[in-house]
């Protein structure tokens, strides 16, 4: 298989997704997979309409196709049928990411929504997409590797940029439901039209687990988007967004080993959750000056509020004191205010772009967590928990415990240019400045952060022919450490009584520099459509975990990491009924330089030269799509995801061999009515979506069990007066 991979990544690599194409007389459906590759149009890249042959990045496209057909339950679903991207499955929505880097939780991606980030700087949330609505999407777009020249902090390993649906011309409307055979049920209902200059989108979500595989792992999500567009003039738009949100999870977490290769999907607490409330809101003004030039506004508000009982914050070790343990429960309440504007000007000298634009935010955010303390009752061997019971909650023992403003500036500009026929050159730039006023309670300090970096990006397209085109691009990606981080106290001495606590006070921006080159070609008539993408990227100050023997986390600047790998993806329709898809990655990602400890008495002194844990080389995302000539209206389809082998710990003694899983899915229009099924891991395959332990040979593996075999049923409405 490897030699297979690599015999296609001398041609050219990674999927973007497609354009509609025209429909047949035996089916009403856009192509999710026939491209026109280099006239797509992408915004994410250049934060404005820009083709895909004159855009210097690693980008990919998932289209309305692609996303309805998928019928997803959770993104990541959606997300991995993107080459060169692994979205985690962490249960019930909760996810973590991996996109040039390790499967991790750490602040190196950046999420938008229609442009716009989810997060603020300094207050990254792995877990944000589960307040998108998967009801309410256009489009995703996924930029692999740095962008942080234009978007900001945290734009690094990927930016993933969540487009809603517009408003439509005419009165339409859809209506499902939504479930399968381990106790999840969905509604949904999404509808809009145009009456005069005034159009409006609605979508809504209700989603509901109860008595699922494994115990303890009920959720419920209420999502509500609502847009309204005012076509002020032909030149002229004020656009509203505004996004409801409410979420609430058990959380079950690992299963140990015994127990999870004898499929007891049992959790070991009943009492850690998950909650969320979410609000957005925008409006933003357009205004088309002329053919050359447009401006847009963007004011926008977020207010958000995140509790925890977190399953990964008990703490508990086999040596001491074994049948006690410590968890701990936590509150993130942020609120944001900021405005955005950027111009667009087009200059006919050298066929010149020239895209500027400045944003201010404001966030105050308060945070606070204290422990618990435990009992752990054991199994058997005693190496291992059967179950934790809570004894008492602990408000008088606090792990952190802060106030903070935080404000971000940032200016930025990028200029395109043609200097020579069928080469396209792009530069830019940009400047972030974030300022932390905080008070911290647990040392009794108030005092000023101060992060700021200029972020620089060159790239350069060259075209040759209509149908294959090459990039290359140098760009540089820029992560301040998250406030969560730096105010909350340190293991060794947080929360214990008569040590002050210590925290991280002292903890550097990360900053990254990438060297990208790829290409992409098209041939038989756009019927086959092949892209790859190979990237080296240094990171300095990486802000990493050390997990614990009682599993509790500790945070190092790693001097130097190294991330490099090959994406790649191909696209081959030889008719109008079968289409297929390939896409992957082959990637390395190692500590160069990472003092783990400094004192002379621990066997672990560093990891340098050590591969990092939860970092699979190989991983891809295939699927073969049938739609019949003899059967109108009818689709299925077959979807294989690998995952390759991956170390469990840091100092590389123990491997997760990986997994491959299939899950196929079929659907049939009867006039307005859409009925669809999916079946997912077909197979009824054992495998965890992640594993993971401590650096100690008495550590203990813990298992994210993946599903079994999940039978998805479904029925949508649909109506249009199109």
């Amino acid at each position: 298989m490897k030699k297979l991979f690599l015999a296609l990544i001398v041609t050219s690599q990674f999927a973007v997704a497609q354009n509609q194409t025209k429909t047949t007389p035996n089916q009403t459906k856009t192509d999710s997979t026939d491209t026109h590759q280099l006239a797509e149009v992408f915004i994410t890249a250049n934060r404005t309409a820009t083709k895909r042959r004159e855009t210097p990045v690693a980008i990919s496209k998932l289209t309305a196709q692609s996303i309805n057909e998928t019928k997803a339950v959770a993104a990541y679903e959606i997300i991995n049928k993107t080459p060169g991207v692994l979205m985690v499955n962490l249960g019930n929505e909760q996810h973590s990411m991996a996109i040039r880097q390790p499967m991790t939780t750490n602040a190196y991606y950046l999420y938008l929504e229609d442009g716009l980030p989810i997060r603020p700087m300094g207050i990254f949330n792995h877990n944000a997409l589960l307040e998108i609505n998967q009801f309410n999407l256009q489009s995703i777009e996924v930029v692999k590797g740095p962008v942080s020249s234009l978007y900001g902090p945290e734009a690094v390993g990927g930016t993933i940029n969540f487009i809603s649906l517009k408003p439509s011309i005419n009165p339409e409307f859809k209506f499902g439901i939504q479930a399968d055979q381990w106790g999840y049920k969905r509604l949904q209902a999404a509808g809009g039209a145009t009456i005069g200059k005034i159009g409006f989108h609605i979508a809504g979500i209700s989603s509901l687990q109860e008595n699922s595989w494994m115990t303890f792992s009920d959720y419920n999500k209420d999502n509500l988007n609502i847009r309204i567009d005012y076509n002020i003039s032909p030149t002229t738009r004020l656009i509203s967004n505004t996004m409801w949100g409410k979420y609430y999870s058990d959380m079950s977490g690992g299963v140990n080993e015994n127990d999870f290769y004898n499929r007891d999907y049992k959790s070991t607490s009943d009492f850690t959750y998950r909650k969320s409330d979410a609000l957005r809101t925008r409006l933003t003004l357009e205004h088309d000056w002329n053919e050359n030039a447009s401006s847009y506004l963007t004011t926008y508000h977020r207010d958000n509020k995140l509790g925890q009982n977190p399953s990964y914050g008990i703490r508990w070790s086999a040596i001491n004191n074994p049948t006690t343990a410590t968890g701990e429960i936590n509150s993130n309440n942020f609120k944001s205010y900021g405005i955005i504007g950027q111009h667009t000007q087009k200059f006919a000298f050298l066929n010149t772009k020239l895209v500027a634009g400045a944003l201010y935010d404001f966030s105050p955010v308060t945070y606070w967590a204290y422990r618990t303390d435990l009992k752990a009752n054991l199994n058997p061997d005693g190496l291992t928990v059967n179950s934790y019971e809570v004894i008492a909650e602990r408000p008088d023992v606090k792990i952190a415990d802060y106030a903070a403003d935080i404000y971000n500036t940032a200016g930025y500009a990028q200029l395109s240019f043609n200097p020579i026929e069928k080469v396209i050159i792009t530069l830019g730039g940009r400047y972030d400045n974030m300022k932390i006023d905080y008070n911290n309670t647990l040392d009794q300090s108030t005092g000023e952060k101060l992060y700021d970096r200029f972020t620089f990006k060159a790239g350069a397209n060259y075209n040759p022919f209509d149908n294959a085109g090459f990039y290359g691009n140098y760009s540089q990606g820029f992560a301040p450490p998250g406030i969560t981080s730096i105010f909350r106290a340190k293991p060794r001495t947080g929360g214990t009584t008569g040590v002050p606590a210590e925290f991280y006070y002292n903890l550097k921006p990360a900053t990254f520099e990438n060297y990208e080159i790829g290409g992409w070609i098209t041939l038989f008539k756009n019927k086959l459509n092949f892209d790859y993408a190979l990237y080296y990227m240094d990171g300095k100050n990486e802000l990493l975990s050390v997990k614990l023997e009682n599993n509790d986390t500790d945070y190092r600047s790693a001097g130097e990491t190294r991330h490099k790998g090959i994406e790649f993806g191909l696209n081959y329709k030889p008719s109008q009924q079968i289409n297929f898809r390939l896409g992957g990655t082959y990637a390395q990602h190692s500590y160069i330089a990472f003092e783990v400890s400094d004192k002379s008495t621990d066997a672990l002194q560093n990891l340098n030269g050590k591969e990092m844990p939860n970092a699979p080389r190989w991983s891809a995302n295939s699927e073969v799509y049938y739609y019949p000539n003899w059967l109108p209206n009818f689709r299925t389809s077959i979807e294989w995801q690998h995952v390759g082998g991956y170390y469990q710990n840091q100092i590389n003694t123990v491997k997760y061999a990986g997994y491959d899983i299939f899950n196929a899915r079929i659907g049939y229009k009867i006039h307005n009515i859409e009925i669809y099924g999916n079946v997912m891991n077909l197979t009824d395959k054992l495998y965890a979506y992640n594993v993971s332990r401590a650096n100690l040979s008495t550590s203990q593996p813990a298992y994210l069990a993946a599903a079994p075999r999940t039978f998805l049923m479904g029925i949508q409405y649909n109506f249009s007066l199109r």
